[in-house]
């Protein structure tokens, strides 16, 4: 169970206790309760979709001081999950959006905005001005970092992911418990596991993740209940069932096992086998990344090129630009539609999927090949406006 900071607690205003009076009369929270709450200070890493309704709550249930870490812009593709933001903030930075929300929401709660990348550089300076940790972030290399950054600095990490249909949720790095490496010793190999841009997310997924996650930090707050220690929340929303594993601490783990080899930080880019985005026309695992413009003006000059597509079909719907579809997935058993004499383009939504088809087609004879950079979208961003960005 975590410990908050011994300090003298805050009184509340006759306002104050007007709003919380709901909490007021449970017994597990009365004022001492609320007075905690003001008291803590919780940090939000990102505030996408999990953390609109972790924010919310927190700052709703009288959290006295939120810092709130991102960077990004909020997209018109955010809004069907990301409730803190609303069509007149496409365009502002989240930070400032979910900030101006929950000013709104709570004119007595404190916001720190931390408009930065979470790195290797910043994180323990960051998290070791919080009393907790709320883990939002939708990419490997960060919950690595969230998670060791939390262990070295002595902070519980309310975690949640989603993807598709399915979510999780835990408390790591508490005193006893174990942490999101003994969970997850190796992150998966890089595009294994597609990003919620290239395999979707129901949007109201990130709204039960992350109520579970606010819900977390208010009894680690409270000291009161059974938080997710050793425990890992399985839910599957399409079915609408709850799974619970239990965890428990690796005395190997190289972070908070019983002699750890990580004292410090790392490159979690590089642990994660993550390379930087290739330049135009560069090559990548062997595979040339060709330009949406290269390619257009490859096809105007009238070049003798074989467009193969290997989204789904109801992506087809969608969008289209062209080319022979077959699904990734299917590719394997396909093989003998395509010629490897051809000069073959592959694309995909935003270039993940077709660098594995290229690569995959690589390994099986086929060496005319370029992977679409930015696939269908960089199309539509920088070629053709009608087709469809999704």
């Amino acid at each position: 169970m975590a410990t908050m900071t011994e300090s003298p607690l805050p009184q509340l205003s006759n306002d104050e206790l007007a709003r919380y009076s709901r909490h007021l009369i449970l017994p597990e929270v009365g004022l001492e309760g609320q007075q905690k709450l003001k008291a803590a200070k919780v940090l939000c890493v990102g505030t996408g979709g999990l953390g609109s309704p972790l924010a919310f709550y927190l700052a709703a249930a009288g959290v006295g001081t939120l810092g709130l870490v991102d960077f990004d812009v909020v997209d018109s593709s955010n809004l069907q999950r990301q409730i803190i933001h609303s069509t007149r903030d496409v365009g502002r930075p989240k930070i400032d959006s979910a900030s101006e929300k929950l000013q709104a929401l709570n004119p007595w709660l404190k916001i720190v905005k931390h408009e930065t990348m979470l790195t290797s550089q910043n994180a323990l300076e960051i998290i070791s001005q919080y009393d907790i940790v709320a883990d939002g972030t939708d990419n490997f290399p960060t919950r690595y970092l969230v998670n060791d950054a939390c262990v070295l600095t002595g902070k519980p990490n309310a975690y949640g992911s989603i993807f598709r249909f399915e979510g999780q949720a835990s408390v790591f790095a508490t005193e006893d418990g174990p942490c999101y490496r003994c969970l997850y010793p190796e992150p998966p190999p890089p595009g294994l596991v597609p990003s919620c841009a290239e395999g979707g997310v129901l949007g109201i997924l990130p709204g039960l993740v992350g109520v579970i996650q606010a819900t977390e930090v208010i009894k680690l707050i409270l000291g009161n209940g059974q938080p997710l220690i050793g425990r890992l929340l399985l839910v599957n929303s399409l079915d609408m069932r709850f799974r619970e594993l239990k965890l428990h601490r690796n005395p190997d783990c190289p972070v908070c096992g019983t002699y750890p080899t990580v004292t410090k930080l790392i490159d979690y880019q590089q642990f994660c086998g993550i390379k930087p985005e290739p330049k135009p026309s560069a090559v990548r695992n062997g595979i040339p990344q060709m330009t949406a413009k290269e390619l257009k003006r490859r096809l105007d000059a009238g070049h003798d090129l074989f467009l193969l597509d290997v989204r789904e079909p109801f992506e087809c719907q969608i969008a289209h630009m062209g080319g022979y579809p077959i699904p990734l997935n299917e590719l394997p058993g396909r093989m003998h539609e395509l010629n490897t004499a051809d000069e073959i383009v592959i694309h995909c939504k935003s270039g993940g999927r077709s660098q594995m088809a290229a690569e995959f087609l690589a390994k099986n004879g086929f060496r005319k090949l370029h992977n679409l950079a930015g696939g269908i979208n960089a199309w539509a961003t920088d070629v053709d406006p009608r087709v469809r960005r999704y």
